[in-house]
């Protein structure tokens, strides 16, 4: 079995592991679109956060991953008892056919014994876990289009060949992409929730120690893995508590007129910014154990909420995150 590198160990990216991180808590902050160079440690860090999570309680004999419960388009294919899973990571590769993510026919049953039975794809594997696309902005734009409908309903529906399939698909969507190559579609880039900009770091005891540390890996994964335990059991215990707290923060009338203003003063499209504002701030403020939102968070997740959001301006030179930064400052002046 293959072993991650520790999401812990990971040297810089700050803002791309704390984005990661408040999708863990809350997944309905949208998913993370990660932007940034290449070998900058994106998938590792996505990798890193699924396998640092807890196993979580399943249907023995489900081929959907849905937890005692749940509804289930197969249950008389569940077994007695309870079982425990690893949280799914799944890859969509570049190459995936519409077949393959959404599920088909099972042709080997079909030719074999004459019955019509369907084969789940990998949006059902990834249900309750991760859909990782890398090189996102290079999909084609059909499978985008059903990332669309999945991502907005939850749900993956299948009517083809004689059969009609209903599944949930819940999952915390993460893409990345290196903008040199191609634009994200807007339509898809506004599904996610947050989107954060990784760079190649320039400091010289950074890149040195990041080199340590990855041929430290290599040569011995396990006990590598095992060095960094603690810490990986403090942001597990951190997670957790952040699951537990979220729904019981609440977030006071200031500060939801502070988010309110901010999205007006950065011109931010629609009401999904300050949706997303107020979610990721809540569960910032859960993963740090508060009970309440106050401006600090919204001010932290401010720039990933709302930077894909923003319209650019003809006479504006500045980037997204600029704006942002000098919004906040006008406001707390």
């Amino acid at each position: 079995m293959r072993v991650a590198f520790p999401f812990t160990a990971i040297v810089g990216q700050d803002e791309m592991k704390l984005a990661l991180l408040i999708a863990a808590v809350d997944a309905r902050v949208g998913g993370v679109m990660v932007f940034g160079d290449r070998g900058t440690g994106k998938s590792t860090a996505a990798r890193a956060l699924a396998a640092l999570l807890p196993p979580m309680p399943v249907v023995p004999g489900c081929r959907y991953h849905c937890a005692p419960g749940d509804t289930c388009p197969e249950p008389h294919l569940h077994q007695k008892g309870k079982s425990l899973a690893p949280v799914p990571f799944v890859d969509l590769p570049l190459g995936a056919t519409e077949d393959r993510l959404v599920g088909a026919l099972d042709l080997e049953r079909a030719l074999a014994r004459g019955e019509k039975a369907f084969e789940p794809g990998l949006l059902a594997r990834a249900h309750r876990g991760f859909l990782y696309i890398d090189e996102i902005n290079l999909l084609e734009d059909h499978l985008v289009d059903l990332l669309l409908d999945v991502a907005a309903s939850g749900e993956n529906v299948v009517e083809r060949e004689g059969l009609s399939v209903r599944h949930a698909a819940r999952f915390v969507l993460i893409g990345s992409g290196n903008p040199e190559e191609g634009e994200l579609r807007p339509q898809l880039l506004d599904r996610f929730g947050l989107s954060v900009e990784v760079r190649t770091p320039q400091a010289l005891t950074e890149r040195v120690e990041i080199m340590k540390r990855c041929d430290a890996f290599e040569r011995d994964p396990h006990n590598f893995c095992e060095q960094w335990g603690k810490a990986e059991r403090k942001t597990l215990r951190q997670i957790a508590r952040g699951r537990e707290l979220v729904a019981r923060i609440t977030t006071p009338e200031p500060v939801l007129s502070f988010a309110s203003q901010l999205c007006l003063a950065v011109g931010a499209d629609g009401l999904r910014g300050e949706l997303t504002l107020m979610r990721a701030a809540r569960a910032l403020a859960a993963l740090e154990g508060q009970e309440r939102v106050r401006a600090e968070e919204v001010r932290r997740v401010a720039p990933m909420a709302l930077r894909h959001r923003l319209r650019r301006g003809v006479l504006d030179e500045s980037g997204s995150t600029a704006r942002i930064e000098r919004a906040l400052a006008d406001l707390a002046a």
